[in-house]
């Protein structure tokens, strides 16, 4: 197996690394100042791809070169940055890193949601500021008695909704489908939702079927008393409505972790002070990011020892694999 050519897109995690460099012969693309000459010289050898969103998007452009490609694996749960369609017609398999962030990103989720209504970064400035010793910090508003919308009801949704259920809130969630043995109040439209509830945490992919799900008309749904948290991709929320939604007061504030242009955010949105920005951190921790890169590294290792994809997405299914 170590003669089998690896081609990693760009810089990823030691674990990757190492993992790749010890079974494979890893080939570096960012270290190649001419792409195209050295793909067209490497490419008829490369049989797997180890990619992250680090790379951008791994389309056509790329595939052409790799004409002997099997396998794609992608670092993240998310994979819109797999052209996964063209993968499929090039009978590619691609994987992704799902369950082993499931708990860090509904952790995360949680602390956003709870220092977005309390002001726990605000409060943290304000004391540092001084401005305790002239007054104490204005009021904040509460989850208390509130009613959570989920965007998106797969395995981080439910991890979501498992951990609300400890706030005593009510919960329901907006998906394509309802979903059979799942207790929470279905909505079949988003706006709907939005309607009958004062928060929406957004969870659901990313990619062209779900870009600007969360629109105005959603927005206005919402209401002013509304708190919208994002930890599912940028492209799903239309920023310049949200920003336009929370300087009138349309909503009453945002949490964010993801944005439509990484790692550039609007201004706009900087100079909010009533909103809380976080820097896509939501699986960042050291231990599940080392569990989502050696997974990267694990798909690859099991699919050229013959065993098949452990994680192979929906688009580029693999019979008898484990998910």
């Amino acid at each position: 197996m170590s003669n089998t050519d690896i081609l990693m897109t760009a810089p990823m995690m030691p674990v990757v690394v190492d993992a790749l460099d010890k079974a494979f012969t890893l080939h570096r693309l960012w270290e190649h100042e001419d792409r195209e000459r050295f793909l067209s010289e490497i490419g008829p050898r490369i049989r797997g791809v180890a990619t992250s969103t680090l790379f951008g998007r791994m389309d056509a452009t790329l595939f052409e070169p790799l004409p002997n490609l099997e396998i794609v694996s992608s670092f993240g749960v998310g994979y819109d940055n797999v052209d996964v369609a063209e993968a499929a017609k090039r009978n590619v398999i691609v994987t992704n890193t799902p369950d082993v962030l499931n708990d860090e990103v509904a952790d995360l989720t949680l602390g956003l949601l709870l220092a977005t209504l309390r002001k726990i970064p605000q409060a943290d400035r304000y004391l540092r500021e001084g401005r305790w010793l002239k007054a104490p910090f204005p009021l904040s508003p509460t989850l208390r008695e509130r009613k959570v919308g989920i965007v998106g009801l797969g395995r981080i949704g439910k991890a979501i909704a498992k951990r609300l259920e400890g706030f005593d809130v009510s919960i329901a969630y907006h998906g394509r489908t309802q979903q059979e043995g799942v207790t929470y109040t279905y909505h079949p439209t988003l706006t709907g939702m939005a309607e009958a509830c004062d928060v929406l945490i957004v969870i659901t992919p990313g990619g062209a079927g779900t870009r600007h799900l969360i629109n105005a008309d959603v927005l206005k749904a919402l209401g002013p008393n509304g708190v919208l948290i994002n930890v599912a991709r940028g492209s799903v929320v239309d920023e310049q409505a949200l920003i336009e939604a929370l300087k009138s007061g349309t909503i009453l504030t945002a949490g964010l972790d993801v944005y439509e242009d990484e790692p550039r955010v609007p201004q706009e949105l900087i100079d909010l002070e009533h909103v809380v920005l976080l820097p896509h951190i939501a699986s960042g921790s050291v231990h599940t990011r080392n569990a989502m890169g050696q997974l990267v590294a694990d798909n690859l290792i099991a699919w050229f020892n013959g065993k098949g994809p452990l994680t192979p997405v929906s688009e580029t299914p693999y019979p008898g694999s484990k998910s």
